[in-house]
């Protein structure tokens, strides 16, 4: 096992006497050994496991010459596109190219191509031609079928088929690609393996498959057809659970592509043991002179301490990758990760996260998960809970107060998303209590996404009325203790099932609660989740029931000017969407209007808002004052 790092270099390889390594782990990210970074995780485990693994990060692709440097690798090469998928990295929601990468030296744009894991195993191919190439990743896992691309506003095929990669691994790699090196290590052909759960591979129509199949595609079918592509993806969905999921097949002319069920997850023993392994914690050294890698920056005093979620948003992949069956660590290894990181040379004693995909679930949803797997067509949270769920945040309290006993630790944060649902279900309030007195840092983020009850179905999210009781609560508990604490609630425009009418309905509760967002996001579709089924079909692949989808790019516009109501910028935006809406009404002077007339624009330019009319917040604090614009409310205001 090595000392530091591991080699990004043929003179780093050198220098560790290696004649040449067994893998080459090709990366659209900087390295960062860290884990929270899959390329960490990964190449950690196999090093753990007695194997040599070089790490190629942000290679030129101009050339195949870079995938060179280490010579031929002894059992083949892993591609990942990075942390996240390529096309998001690059592209906003607006198909905007982006101008920095928190993945790269310095934040610099450009470092990675678009569609990075198909470029670099074509530059694999030409370097090496039939060289054992493995595929994984947050792109891979979720382009693995044909699948709509938001980019190019089509069906494409499998990344597998387009990269001409020999296996595609997806969801959480380590005991997956474990089997695969061990395989390769004995001398079985690349091509021989196809019996390990979490992988998808190419083969013949006649050829031999090792698990019951749930259902067959034609790509054919399912790049014209979008009732097909939806019912596709419905039984995808369906069968992403290690107990009960079955293989999926894909016709693309001649080839069968084939995915084989789910891998199991972790364990509470392996992810201990995972999560022990020696990370340096930081990134390379050589990036220094560029300012370091600005990911790091939000993980490095962070702990992950589960995998999984039950929670299952519409709008994201999890479900998709990680799966809707939670595991967790012990205490004992967060402990052992939270002391390390209390010996870090620049520590100040605050532990910015100890959180996961949901921070507070630590354990599978109910019993029957662990034996029957998760239901099929059943959500454990929305639209209402399901009456075998099992609520319990006992030991998740109890491992943040162990944390918190460490020497030098002065205080511990919990910033990843809480489930306001499933906290609001705990008959005991002692968690609740404890987290607003003791581990908000100012400002609580959630995630109700939108109010009106249409959009928060299609979204797979509880009804607004559960975050309203979460909102009461919160703040009764936070004046309790003294302290003057906000939330900070995501909200989303023009996700499949938002109208206008809905995007007017989410503004008027704004205005309600004197709320002014600084941030909206607005809807982006991205592979591997129900919601971009919708974006693109008009139909809910869990359902298959019709939905309303804001393609157009100006309604989409006027629907996020709506939740930002209150930005001069937005006022015509806004006046268009109330005369479209016959709300002339809200157009006005009144305490319950929402924007001012036209006329009013540049005549009272620099006015100060009338009393009543909600401010634009900036940098957290309100335009005309010091205090935070979410405030919290008084008396019946809400």
């Amino acid at each position: 096992m090595t000392a530091g790092f591991l080699p990004i270099s043929k003179n780093e390889m050198n220098t560790l006497g290696w004649d040449r390594p067994d893998f080459v782990y090709v990366t659209g990210d900087a390295y960062v050994d860290h884990p929270s970074f899959g390329v960490s995780i990964i190449s950690r485990v196999l090093e753990d496991a007695g194997f040599r693994v070089a790490i190629l990060s942000q290679p030129n692709y101009k050339s195949c010459d870079a995938f060179r440097q280490f010579g031929r690798p002894r059992l083949g090469f892993l591609v990942t596109a990075g942390n996240i998928d390529s096309m998001v990295a690059h592209y906003t929601a607006a198909k905007k190219k982006r101008t920095y990468d928190y993945y790269s030296p310095g934040g610099k744009a450009g470092k990675r191509p678009d569609r990075a894991t198909i470029v670099y195993c074509n530059r694999i191919r030409e370097a090496y031609g039939d060289i054992p190439i493995i595929i994984g990743g947050l792109e891979a896992s979720l382009r693995r079928f044909a699948h709509y691309d938001y980019w190019s506003n089509s069906v494409r095929r499998s990344i597998l088929v387009d990269s001409r990669a020999d296996l595609l691994t997806y969801g959480m790699g380590e005991n997956i690609l474990l089997r695969i090196a061990h395989l390769l290590d004995k001398g079985v052909p690349v091509k021989k393996i196809r019996d390990v759960r979490g992988t998808v591979y190419l083969c013949r129509p006649e050829d031999k498959l090792h698990f019951e199949v749930a259902a067959t595609f034609d790509y054919n079918e399912l790049k014209t057809d979008k009732r097909k592509y939806a019912e596709a993806f419905g039984v995808q969905y369906k069968n992403q659970d290690a107990i009960n999921g079955r293989a999926i097949l894909e016709r693309y002319d001649d080839k069968l592509l084939v995915q084989n069920p789910p891998m199991p997850p972790l364990e509470r023993k392996e992810l201990d043991h995972v999560y022990s392994l020696p990370y340096m914690r930081t990134y390379h050294p050589s990036y220094k002179k560029d300012g370091g890698v600005p990911a790091i920056e939000e993980v490095r005093f962070s702990i992950t301490h589960n995998r999984g979620c039950f929670g299952a948003c519409n709008f994201c992949a999890l479900a998709f990758h990680q799966g809707r069956t939670v595991r967790s660590r012990s205490v004992e290894s967060v402990l052992a990760e939270a002391k390390k990181i209390t010996e870090l040379p620049d520590f100040k004693g605050y532990i910015h996260d100890v959180g996961g995909p949901t921070a507070n679930f630590r354990e599978p949803a109910c019993e029957k998960q662990l034996k029957d797997g998760v239901c099929a067509s059943r959500k454990c949270l929305a639209p209402t809970p399901c009456k075998n769920l099992r609520v319990d945040h006992s030991e998740y309290l109890h491992l943040i107060e162990e944390i918190e006993t460490l020497p030098r630790v002065k205080k511990v944060f919990i910033r990843s998303g809480i489930r306001f649902d499933y906290l609001l279900l705990d008959h005991s309030e002692n968690f609740f209590c404890k987290l607003v007195r003791d581990n908000v840092s100012g400002q609580l983020k959630v995630a109700p996404e939108h109010c009106a009850s249409p959009v928060l179905r299609c979204m797979g999210k509880p009804d607004f009325a559960v975050y309203e009781r979460f909102r009461k609560r919160y703040f009764e508990l936070t004046k309790e203790i003294g302290k003057e604490q906000y939330l900070v609630p995501y909200l989303m425009s023009s996700h499949p099932g938002s109208t206008l009418k809905d995007a007017l309905e989410l503004a008027l509760c704004l205005k309600r609660d004197h709320y002014a967002p600084e941030q909206v996001q607005d809807y982006y579709p991205t592979p591997g989740t129900a919601s971009t089924v919708m974006f693109y079909t008009g139909i809910n692949p869990l359902d298959m029931k019709p939905v309303y989808v804001a393609t157009d790019y100006h309604e989409k516009q006027l629907q996020r000017a709506l939740l930002q109501f209150n930005r001069p910028q937005n006022a015509p935006l806004v006046r268009e969407a109330l005369v479209k809406l016959h709300r002339e009404d809200l157009i006005g002077y009144g305490n319950n209007c929402l924007v001012r007339p036209e006329r009013t624009d540049v005549s009272r330019k620099s006015a100060p808002p009338k009393r009543g009319q909600p401010r634009t917040k900036e940098n957290g604090k309100s335009k005309g004052g010091s205090k935070p614009a979410l405030r919290q409310p008084k008396g019946k205001k809400r």
